[in-house]
């Protein structure tokens, strides 16, 4: 169960990937939690379902 996790949390290099973002919006993006994400230490960790709940998000305020 633990693997499963892990596996749920990504980094901030992901994140940008999967969003096709700069790291300073990324950033952004966490800091004006947009994206639920929390830090260890200085690496943030973001759960995939937050990205997902963003992507979600913000296709409903386009559609409004």
């Amino acid at each position: 169960m633990s693997e499963k996790i892990y596996e749920d949390l990504i980094t901030i290099e992901e994140l940008c990937c999967i969003l096709s973002i700069g790291k300073n919006t990324a950033y952004r993006l966490l800091k004006e939690r947009k994206i639920a994400a929390f830090r260890i230490g200085r690496t943030w960790k973001i759960p995939r379902k937050a990205i997902w709940d963003y992507i979600q998000q913000s296709s409903d305020m386009s559609q409004q």
